[in-house]
């Protein structure tokens, strides 16, 4: 090379071939079947960004993702050093999180906006509204349409935890009047709302999940489908039962879908995919049966985890798709 070839271009050329060979070692390492996702229509596979690579700026987070070889992401706000659910976004970040995504070629699918819906206090609700417009006012500029949102619960430590009075009918009127406002953000933005049944949660079963979305009445409110998140206690042994209802009532609103797994019901899952009793064959049958075509997102998994359970999704989803076609 030329001693005239100036130092940005050589910075420049070093950086895109660290890339490639990332890139190249990722396909080596576990070659799909279905290698581009995008050109088959097949459901591209990513990760929960914060919570899997908890370390790093976004782009060093990007890079292992991307050389993990994941197609796609969910991102929270803190990845990006600001709250989860932040007052305001600086104006010139969301279209720094898009660059930095398609300089990578992984597609931000998707962007935590998850809070407590079903909280008590009136004022706790609102709050969360008033942040969840602050998200949905960046999505275009971050170069996606999806936020993953919950339920909630009347619980004041967690929104994922259990309370006794979720089941109140004064709960799901809370509920669903704030889900009703954040559908009406969602559509002021663009936007869809994924939001995801959970035992914990107010809506903790794919029926209460129709019920919400057949009250509100809006385009923009979908699902995310975690199926480790379904079961009550004692419904474990029903696992296909359940998996065959909640596609029938809600397969053909489900946007996202988290992949993890569980070991006992009557909880949400926290482990990795394949590592529980999850019968994710069927899920993915069921998947392309819908003609599903949104990301699965691996979750509950740490980053050294992350070969065995992308190559074990992977094969269950490839698998799928070849005994439909």
């Amino acid at each position: 090379m030329s001693e005239s070839t100036p130092a940005r271009h050589l910075n420049h050329t070093r950086r895109d071939f660290s890339r490639l060979v990332a890139a190249l070692a990722a396909g080596a390492a576990g070659q799909s079947l279905l290698a581009d996702p995008a050109s088959t229509g097949v459901p591209p596979i990513g990760v929960l960004l914060g919570t899997t690579y908890t370390m790093g700026t976004l782009e060093e987070r990007l890079d292992r993702a991307k050389a993990s070889g994941f197609d796609c992401v969910q991102m929270a706000m803190n990845c990006v050093g600001l709250p989860e659910m932040p007052d305001q976004i600086p104006a010139s970040l969301p279209g720094r999180m898009r660059r930095t995504a398609v300089e990578r070629n992984i597609k931000i699918a998707s962007i935590t906006g998850t809070f407590n819906m079903a909280h008590p206090d009136p004022a706790e609700r609102k709050t969360g509204l008033q942040h969840l417009r602050v998200i949905a006012e960046s999505c275009a500029g971050m170069g996606t349409s999806y936020i993953h949102i919950c339920t909630g619960t009347r619980n004041t430590k967690s929104m994922w935890a259990p309370h006794p009075d979720n089941d109140l009918p004064d709960t799901w009127k809370d509920m669903a009047a704030c889900v009703r406002e954040a559908a009406e953000i969602a559509r002021q933005a663009n936007v869809i709302l994924g939001f995801e049944p959970e035992v914990g949660n107010v809506v903790d079963s794919a029926r209460k999940a129709r019920r919400i979305m057949d009250e509100t009445g809006s385009p923009h409110l979908k699902v995310t489908l975690d199926p480790s998140n379904l079961f009550h206690t004692g419904e474990l042994p029903r696992m296909k039962e359940i998996l065959d209802e909640a596609f029938a009532l809600v397969g053909k609103d489900i946007v996202m879908t988290h992949a993890k797994d569980v070991d006992q019901d009557g909880a949400a899952g926290h482990l990795p995919a394949g590592k529980g009793k999850m019968d994710y064959a069927h899920i993915m049958r069921l998947l392309v049966a819908y003609k599903y075509k949104g990301p699965i997102l691996l979750h509950g998994l740490t980053e050294h985890q992350v070969p065995e359970c992308l190559a074990f999704i992977r094969e269950k989803r490839d698998s799928a798709v070849r005994s439909a076609s």
